[in-house]
């Protein structure tokens, strides 16, 4: 590791020859000026790692110093030392983003603090990142072999959202090796278990289930709705645990979060199927039995998300609350987003707002079609770092700032998340399957049984039988289905690249987070 190199501005330098002679005994390297004007000129024409710098010096201040070397070095960390603790100075002194503030006396143990903090703080986190997860692998590898129920699926897998963001800050590859390993040995294991379990969650007896797409509303939304206090229920498409956390920060600066859980995505993890059974509050097989007219099936011509609102309508007369004001809201370009930040006031005589945002689903999809995307969102931290990007400069977080200092509710959910395929497996069908990479369905597939959840009798997944002896089939895990014919061009094309449909942690445990204003 290379010696760290220090400048020491301060007009009495004489008076701190021990606290210097103390840090080069630490094994820093440390030059000293006596004026700013000297600081300036050295920090342009050498490399130095911090800058101890006197607030009061005759000739240029401390803070003029300051404004000139950061003009000269935006990224050259300053610890200001001085004896005045007045909070204007304070304040002046943190908005020219010094990154350290000393008040004299100091002692070197203090210095050689501030130094550690700001040379060796990325060494250290990622060196107590890395041995922190080797702690917590042994816990998650525990859970996972625990047997866990629904509850514990969505504890596992919000740990490892926790463990994937912190992996960012160690800088050993092969941690996040064994990580990726630990996810891939996760959705194995949560493959198994959704086999084993989804029929009886789609059919409860009398056995528990958790709250699914199609009880969203009733259980998660519309409890929360009271007179006088408009609520709002934002749908952002495909959007990810992952991808929630890193956008979380954002919301918290405008609302406080009372409520972050998540909740199953029903199969297929599609937004024809997904969506509508939020806002129908009914399984597939059902929406296709009451709306023969509006429900489409994969084979079948037509939009298939058009009648989400006279879906919802549907669905608060079934629940008692056909009294309830509301507005339904879709937004799948920025001229529709810049429209309802226009409306945000209008909204505020609601008791309940829905607004559908498609922006991931858009980027999703174009980021298959577009190598441009490719490029982009090449990976989950890309991903996660396109999301925030965009929600930062999104029409939809101006629309939530306007109303941050108004009495509402904040509710944020998704229809299903994504997962990055990497793995091609053969499926074989007529000319009626469908064309999903995650799911299809149709008269005489030909799979191997190892790669995916077969639902012959397609009622016993909830789901409407588009042909008679039609099953369904979904993807394990980061399995992609593709056809024979063509099959090197279409494995090429699509492998790395974020689908939807089949069976993993990120397409089925998604996030519901409530929220209010500060």
């Amino acid at each position: 590791m290379s010696i760290a190199k220090i400048l020491w501005v301060d007009d009495e330098i004489d008076s701190l020859t021990s606290q210097i002679m103390f840090l080069e005994n630490k094994g820093y390297e440390v030059q000293t000026k006596t004026n700013g004007f000297d600081a300036v000129e050295f920090v342009k024409e050498n490399i130095v790692d911090v800058v101890l710098l006197d607030e009061t010096m005759p000739g240029i201040t401390g803070l003029q110093t300051l404004q000139q070397i950061k003009e000269a070095n935006s990224n050259l960390p300053v610890v200001l030392i001085t004896k005045n603790e007045a909070e204007n100075l304070m304040d002046e002194a943190i908005g020219s983003q010094i990154s350290d503030y000393l008040i004299k006396p100091v002692n070197p143990n203090q210095v050689w603090l501030s130094l550690k903090k700001l040379i060796d703080n990325k060494r250290l986190v990622a060196e107590k990142t890395t041995s922190a997860y080797q702690q917590e692998f042994r816990s998650l590898f525990m859970a996972l072999n625990d047997n866990p129920d629904y509850n514990g699926w969505m504890e596992i897998y919000k740990k490892l959202v926790y463990w994937e963001l912190e992996m960012k800050k160690s800088d050993s590859p092969e941690m996040q090796e064994v990580f990726q390993s630990q996810k891939a040995e996760a959705n194995t294991e949560f493959f198994k278990f959704i086999s084993r379990n989804y029929a009886s969650w789609i059919n409860p007896k009398n056995g528990s289930a958790p709250v699914m797409s199609h009880n969203l509303m009733k259980f998660k939304v519309l409890p929360h709705v009271e007179k006088g206090v408009p609520l709002f229920f934002v749908l952002i498409d495909n959007l990810r645990f992952d991808q929630w956390k890193v956008i979380q920060p954002i919301f918290a600066e405008n609302f406080r979060i009372q409520e972050e859980d998540t909740f199953y995505s029903i199969l297929p993890t599609a937004t024809q199927y997904a969506r509508n059974a939020i806002f129908s509050g009914m399984l597939p097989i059902d929406i296709e039995k009451q709306f023969k007219e509006q429900w489409k099936n994969d084979d079948e011509e037509g939009g298939k998300n058009l009648y989400e609102e006279e879906f919802f309508k549907a669905q608060l007369k079934r629940l008692g609350k056909s009294d309830l004001k509301y507005s339904y809201t879709k937004i799948t370009n920025n001229h529709d987003g810049q429209k309802m930040v226009e409306n945000m006031h209008n909204m505020m005589q609601n008791d309940i707002n829905i607004i559908v945002y498609n922006f991931i689903d858009m980027l999703s999809h174009a980021r298959t079609e577009m190598e441009v995307l490719k490029e982009l969102a090449g990976d989950e931290i890309s991903y996660r770092s396109i999301t925030e990007s965009w929600f930062i400069h999104s029409p939809l977080n101006q629309a939530l700032k306007k109303i941050a200092d108004k009495k509402v509710t904040v509710i944020v959910g998704t229809d299903h998340g994504t997962v990055r395929v990497k793995t091609p497996a053969k499926v074989i069908g007529d000319k009626q399957t469908t064309a999903n990479l995650r799911y299809k369905h149709g008269r005489n597939l030909n799979y191997d049984a190892k790669d995916v959840l077969v639902f012959r009798d397609p009622k016993e997944a909830g789901l409407p039988t588009p042909n008679v002896n039609s099953s369904f089939i979904f993807a394990k895990g980061d399995i992609f289905l593709c056809y024979p014919n063509n099959y090197n061009h279409f494995v090429n094309y699509y492998r790395n690249t974020f689908q939807h449909g089949g069976v993993s942690l990120e397409e089925m445990i998604v996030p519901i987070i409530r929220m209010t204003n500060k």
